[in-house]
């Protein structure tokens, strides 16, 4: 079995400082065999806020990747934003914008979305979904992961406009064997098969740390993975810390996702 722990939106700048211990101490009791950060460390991507965000990831014990999402390229510094956006994020989080990680069960393909010329809606060119498959292709019989920050899919209540590329990365990912997709920027969690491609099983997270909340309290996704089958559980800020607040069970067959029970 395997288990991957899923953090999103964590807003350095507008992170609930009260949130971070809790949260690093949940991370290290429930040891998770990797930790996912779909994007946006940052509310600013401001060298202060960097340097916060790196201060955590320096505390996690488990191994990591991560993702940009579209609050870590610079608003309030055109210039760099146009010419240099990913100076900060690389000298603060990592040089590679889609890492990979590969362990005896799992590959996972780190994905940027994100769009330098429109500040929300991200982008998804054939080329970053052709680099992703690639990551997939002597996967075997592991479990197949992409992490994005935007989301390839939209609940009817969500005014955003959905990213560009959308319905070909969906094509792309599913005709190459992906079968989960971890995303986050919408500060709240989704769990379900993809509508139009129920071979890809959706799991968006909430903001884990972020003042800004959408719906929900500060969340964050745990996935047990044992074969066909996933447990997804969303744990979620309390008086106490963090704790489990619900969770669904899916099985993969026949080429789709099935919940259980």
């Amino acid at each position: 079995m395997k288990r991957i722990l899923h953090l999103s939106d964590l807003h350095y700048g507008r992170a609930r400082e009260d949130l971070e211990q809790p949260l690093l101490d949940v991370i290290g009791r429930l040891t998770p065999d990797l930790v996912v950060i779909s994007g946006d460390f940052t509310q600013r991507a401001r060298v202060g806020q960097f340097a916060r965000a790196r201060a955590f990831l320096d505390r996690l014990d488990a191994p990591r990747l991560a993702v940009p999402g579209n609050h870590d390229t610079p608003l309030d510094n055109l210039w760099l934003r146009m010419v240099a956006p990913w100076r900060r994020y690389r000298r603060a989080i990592h040089q590679d914008l889609e890492p990979r990680y590969v362990d005896d069960g799992l590959v996972v393909v780190g994905v940027n979305t994100v769009n330098r010329f429109a500040w929300q809606r991200g982008r998804l060119s054939s080329r970053r979904i052709a680099r992703a498959c690639e990551g997939f292709g002597a996967a075997g019989d592991r479990v197949r992961i992409a992490v994005l920050h935007h989301p390839l899919q939209h609940g009817a209540g969500v005014r955003k406009r959905l990213m560009q590329g959308a319905d070909a990365g969906l094509r792309g990912f599913a005709e190459c064997g992906a079968q989960i997709v971890l995303s986050g920027h919408l500060h709240n969690t989704v769990i379900a098969p993809m509508r139009a491609w129920p071979e890809l099983l959706f799991v968006q997270a909430g903001t884990c740390l972020s003042s800004r909340v959408r719906g929900e309290p500060n969340t964050f996704n745990l996935l047990d993975l044992d074969g066909p089958d996933v447990r997804i559980a969303r744990w979620a800020a309390g008086e106490t810390g963090f704790v489990e607040s619900d969770a669904v069970s899916y099985v993969q067959r026949d080429g789709a996702w099935h919940r259980r029970g």
